[in-house]
């Protein structure tokens, strides 16, 4: 069995390298967005998840259909599958600019974010970190943004909701800068990178490989 995939990249580079078609369902939902940016990237995203899928499948992205299904509402959002291949999970995020996909055999998740320059945003901090996490971070934004990536992360493997988030506790997790590499916390694995302004985590039940469109 393939070890799990991470991919990701500038939303410009995924759209240039991957191709595909996005479902009726998936251009409804694009043509909501407002801003151009968000749109673009919402595509980007929702085609580089097939790609990285197709790769762990040995098949082909467009013959791949996304399939996404609120259980609360019963719309065409909410947690990622492949109709063809419902026993892969799959996971994606985008943030201005950028997007990234992971999938594998077991439980995914991946999320990114812009990390600014500057103080900790106080009420980010209060509804997200624990007190020994809050205690690592100061008012570090970064490691902030950090965190809250890692959290989201879960959130998308479906083991923590956002209104509970401090619940779990990552203070012991490093802050170290660049690619920190594959991270072990508790039975999952966490593969972390930075590109410009953005931190990203993907957390996987195996050690994941890492592939950057664009370099």
């Amino acid at each position: 069995m393939r070890a799990p995939l991470a991919v990701a990249g500038y939303t410009d580079e995924v759209l240039d390298a991957v191709g595909g078609t996005l479902t009726e369902a998936e251009r409804t939902r694009a043509d909501r967005f407002t801003r151009r940016q968000d749109r673009l990237d919402f595509i980007a995203a929702h085609l580089l998840v097939r790609h990285c899928a197709a790769e762990l499948l040995d098949t082909r992205a467009c013959m791949l259909t996304l399939v996404q299904r609120c259980e609360r509402c019963g719309g065409a959002h909410g947690r990622p599958r492949l109709a063809e291949a419902p026993e892969l999970s799959i996971t994606l995020a985008h943030t201005s600019g950028y997007v990234c996909a992971a999938a594998g055999y077991g439980r995914v998740g991946v999320d990114a974010e812009h990390a600014t320059s500057g103080p900790a945003d106080e009420s980010l901090a209060a509804l997200a970190l624990t007190p020994a996490e809050a205690a690592v971070v100061g008012r570090d934004n970064a490691r902030l943004i950090r965190q809250w990536v890692r959290k989201e992360a879960l959130v998308k493997r479906g083991e923590l909701t956002l209104d509970r988030l401090r619940d779990v506790d990552l203070s012991a997790l490093p802050f170290d800068d660049g690619l920190s590499g594959d991270i072990e916390w508790e039975g999952r694995h966490l593969l972390e990178w930075r590109a410009g302004t953005v931190i990203a985590t993907a957390i996987t039940d195996e050690p994941a490989k890492l592939r950057l469109l664009g370099g």
